[in-house]
């Protein structure tokens, strides 16, 4: 299980030790790290909850421009979390949350993967995120649904980065806490 330091050691932690804290957080990702480094190199937080928030603002800036880099930039960060569902996950953190959403009866993972599929197609560029760990297989099915539904491409990028926060919070509770 990953670890993760003292708040306190980031303003001295090297780039490599600030990447490994981003990638336990957010999962791992390049675009994540060429926007979020030289903050935590500059900014001392007074706690992981002020850093995640503060990486929400990063992320939410980049979903409120109209430049077309800043969209790039922030959907290859979003589809840095694995596919719901999806075999071969990397993270041992994504494993263990997406842990309750594995295979329970005939069709229901090819149900998972249509879904998946269907809102990929509908926001190309985007995955679907969402805060898993606790959550029954059928609402997180039915969420899915109900946002393909709406299709709006700008609500679904809110709702991604906030699961993102969502899930680092949830992440640094669970590993402050084995401490």
């Amino acid at each position: 299980m990953p670890s993760l330091p003292p708040i306190t050691s980031l303003p001295t932690s090297t780039p490599s030790q600030l990447t490994q804290i981003l990638d336990i957080l957010f999962e791992p990702s390049p675009q994540l790290h060429a926007l979020a480094l030289p903050l935590l190199h500059s900014t001392p937080f007074p706690s992981y909850s002020a850093l995640i928030s503060a990486i929400d603002a990063q992320l939410s800036a980049l979903a409120d421009s109209s430049s077309t880099p800043d969209t790039h930039c922030l959907e290859s960060i979003l589809a840095s979390h694995p596919r719901l569902g999806a075999k071969g996950v990397e993270s041992a953190l994504s494993r263990g949350e997406q842990a309750g959403l594995q295979e329970r009866g005939e069709g229901e993972g090819e149900e998972l993967r249509g879904l998946n599929e269907a809102y990929e197609a509908r926001f190309p560029g985007l995955r679907y995120v969402v805060f898993v760990d606790g959550r029954a297989r059928g609402v997180i099915m039915e969420d899915m649904g109900r946002r393909i539904e709406e299709g709006d491409v700008g609500g679904e990028r809110r709702a991604a980065i906030r699961a993102m926060c969502e899930i680092a919070a949830d992440r640094v509770r669970k590993l402050l806490r084995q401490d």
